[in-house]
């Protein structure tokens, strides 16, 4: 996939991710790499832009297995963001849709 696509819709994925519950950075990585290649970094710099924004909340929850794990939580104006988010991406996919469909009558006046 070309970064520059993967880049402009990461965060989306991230924040919708954690609408169902909230998750620890290794989580999400793993989440979101089963649809598409993450760095783990990439991941760690959205999510600490996402808390400085106010949009996800983190938490430590002790393992009996090795450190604490840093959970991230959604926050009500990241809900407000996602919804945001989500409706910038419907349409701008729609948008891309009507530009690439073959066999469009559009004409240039």
């Amino acid at each position: 996939m070309n970064p520059q696509l993967k880049k402009g819709v990461l965060e989306l994925c991230v924040l919708s991710q954690l609408t169902d519950g909230d998750k620890y950075g290794y989580e999400l990585t793993e989440l979101i790499s089963r649809e598409m290649s993450l760095a783990a970094g990439t991941l760690y710099m959205i999510l600490k832009r996402l808390k400085e924004e106010q949009y996800v909340e983190t938490y430590l929850v002790e393992s009996d297995s090795g450190p604490a794990r840093k959970y991230y939580h959604l926050t009500s104006q990241g809900h407000e963001y996602l919804d945001q988010k989500r409706k910038e991406w419907q349409t701008f996919t729609e948008m891309v849709e009507r530009l690439t469909r073959k066999g469009d009558n559009y004409s240039v006046s």
